[in-house]
């Protein structure tokens, strides 16, 4: 486990392509409005109603894989997920719809520099950290910056994605947020799914006096390599899970298949598909329902 901390880890390339754009037609999206508890995190407050929007996508056709093998759940895979004590799960491109960073970035003015950053960072061509804090010094976000872009952005949800976390809830299994992304953006999403605040692993922004920003937390174990991987072990190891699934759709959600990581990986590519990430996944899905209707 502590070489976690002191090693690095070799990032392995993998091409990742987008499955469809969104339409900017809101008329074509589901809008629903939910409360938020006022709180504080970091140095930034809540008060306002958040107010996700459940979007639509279609995926494109797994054929484009080359390989159907794990698109269909075997009895193990299926008994194996049915079983699971907690359920883990990335936030950009998976729980949400959209990659947070390149949203902040773009509403900031700096969308593209970043996005194709984030692009190999997705892809594992460098070091996560290396990325992250290359994307954040090409826009160095303030705190004002931030807020307004809070209160004007509603979380983007992915289809069906509410509907399995009830469930999973329902079933009593332990839910958890793990993501390269900022607590900032993600703290409405977990607010919207109910899922308590201490369950969320990410990455802080920092500020200064003034509201500049400063930096990131180098503390948070997701603001590395194998990160993600560490967080899971710090879950099981806390609360004692016997099984743990994981769902993810890039090099970074793979690493939690490490030793004392996820018992079940799930490649989510609802929203894009990284095709290697997605040859070693136990399972590829495009929609949540299956495994949703799997549970009743």
């Amino acid at each position: 486990m502590e070489a976690l901390l002191t090693s690095r880890v070799v990032p392995v390339q993998v091409p990742c392509r987008k499955l469809s754009s969104l339409s900017a037609d809101l008329s074509c999206l589901e809008l629903r409005r939910y409360p938020v508890r006022r709180g504080s995190v970091s140095i930034m407050s809540y008060s306002r109603l958040v107010r996700p929007v459940t979007a639509s996508v279609q995926p494109q056709r797994v054929s484009a894989l080359g390989n159907e093998g794990n698109t269909v759940p075997s009895k193990e895979i299926l008994d194996l997920w049915r079983g699971v004590e907690a359920v883990c799960f990335d936030v950009d491109s998976t729980v949400c719809v959209d990659e947070g960073i390149d949203e902040l970035a773009e509403f900031c003015g700096a969308g593209k520099a970043v996005a194709e950053w984030t692009a190999r960072a997705m892809g594992g061509s460098v070091p996560f950290e290396e990325a992250l804090a290359a994307r954040l010094s090409l826009f160095k976000p303030s705190l004002s910056k931030v807020d307004e872009y809070l209160q004007k952005t509603p979380p983007r949800l992915s289809p069906g994605i509410e509907e399995l976390v009830k469930k999973l809830r329902a079933n009593k299994r332990g839910l958890f947020l793990i993501s390269g992304g900022f607590r900032q953006m993600i703290n409405p999403v977990a607010s919207v799914l109910g899922i308590p605040r201490e369950y969320i692993f990410a990455n802080n922004l920092l500020f200064g006096n003034s509201g500049e920003f400063v930096g990131f937390d180098e503390n948070e174990p997701t603001s590395r390599s194998g990160g993600k991987a560490k967080a899971v072990q710090q879950i099981r190891e806390a609360r004692l899970y016997k099984t743990m699934a994981m769902f993810g759709d890039g090099a970074t959600d793979l690493e939690r298949r490490k030793p004392g990581g996820a018992d079940l990986f799930i490649c989510y590519a609802g929203v894009q598909l990284c095709e290697a990430v997605a040859g070693q996944a136990d399972l590829l899905i495009f929609k949540f329902e299956p495994l949703l209707n799997s549970l009743d």
